[in-house]
């Protein structure tokens, strides 16, 4: 069934909205125009250990690969700051992550908001076929939002749209109905714009508006498996799980949210009471068994890193910030030959802070 794009938002007008989605489009499922550049950060095994992302390149290539009915794509943007699923009771307030992990998983929730569209138009097109996907599957999601018309690529690799910044996920529908897509993407506005390559601590941020995940803080914190090398450690500071420093500093953001994003939520651990939460939080994640922090955390973006991940994550927050009062905390975990080089490499370092 062929329809235009204009006949779909008609339908799905005030759920778009109720749901808490902002932007809106279409795209056809046809070869994505950034697929080379994708193929050519894949060769340079940018992807460090997500190997999935080089498994799932076919079916990133030709979605109908994933059914072959396929046509189009519905590209929907929800912001994520303020947190829409916020979780305040859960552990682990006081440290410093990234706003879209300051509430619930949105791999859950955004998803079941996407499937809440899809029964109102299964009740429209029976016949037809619709797959609610977030940035878990096999997709180009920031191509088909670019397509879509909802933003740019920014040179820190996340879309950016004038109006609403950078500060949203993006979701997809996938559909055998036939789409007439008209919109044209947005011209970029960065213009020579360098800030968010400039504070990236790590230098992650290349020149050609790709990330080498290798050194970025989020992967490092989140998706890695492994212990940071010792040169990334120091440089990836407070930040417990995430970064959101290429997108705090970004002119567009700074805009859209004023003076919200200008600290980026820097932990100050000058202020005592603050120092002693942040230290209360860490410690909890040294001295918690697997299965408490896995129950404690159920349902948040947290539980992304794993128990392993946090520690390790707290491990290195703790030595960053010279947290010597859980020197002994990070000494218990020297028995476990997956974070005993790292807990060797604290020690030394707070001797070294401390003499």
């Amino acid at each position: 069934m062929s329809l235009q794009v204009k006949d779909i938002e008609q339908i799905l007008a005030n759920s778009i909205q109720n749901h808490g989605f902002e932007g809106f489009g279409a795209s056809s499922l046809s070869k994505p125009l950034s697929l080379d550049i994708y193929k050519n950060w894949l060769d340079k095994n940018y992807f460090g250990e997500m190997t999935y992302l080089k498994n799932h390149f076919e079916q990133k290539e030709t979605p109908q690969k994933i059914s072959p009915q396929l046509k189009s794509a519905l590209v929907f943007t929800h912001p994520y700051y303020p947190h829409p699923e916020p979780m305040p009771e859960v552990p682990l307030q006081n440290v410093r992550k990234a706003l879209y992990s300051q509430g619930g998983d949105y791999h859950f929730w955004l998803k079941n908001r996407l499937k809440k569209l899809i029964e109102i138009l299964q009740e429209q097109f029976p016949n037809e076929e619709f797959l609610a996907f977030t940035d878990s599957a096999p997709v180009l999601e920031r191509d088909l939002a670019y397509r879509a018309g909802l933003g740019w690529f920014g040179k820190n690799s996340c879309l950016i749209h004038p109006k609403k910044g950078s500060l949203f996920f993006i979701a997809e529908i996938y559909t055998s109905l036939e789409l007439q897509t008209v919109q044209s993407p947005l011209p970029d506005f960065c213009g020579t714009c360098t800030r968010c390559i400039d504070i990236c601590p790590t230098e992650a941020i290349q020149n050609d508006k790709t990330l080498d995940a290798r050194k970025c803080i989020s992967y490092l914190t989140i998706e890695s498996r492994e212990i940071p090398a010792e040169p990334l450690r120091k440089k990836m500071g407070d930040w417990f799980f995430g970064c959101d420093l290429c997108q705090t500093t970004c002119p567009w953001n700074q805009k859209l949210f004023k003076n919200q994003l200008s600290t980026a939520f820097k932990t100050d651990i000058s202020d005592s009471l603050k120092r002693d939460l942040l230290i209360k939080d860490l410690r909890w994640v040294l001295t918690t068994s697997g299965k408490q922090i896995q129950k404690a955390l159920f349902g948040t973006a947290l539980m992304r890193a794993g128990p392993f991940g946090l520690r390790r994550n707290a491990i290195i927050t703790a030595t960053n910030q010279n947290l010597i009062e859980l020197k002994e905390e990070i000494r218990e975990w020297q028995k476990d030959e997956s974070l005993k080089d790292l807990v060797e490499w604290a020690l030394k370092t707070f001797e070294e802070q401390n003499n």
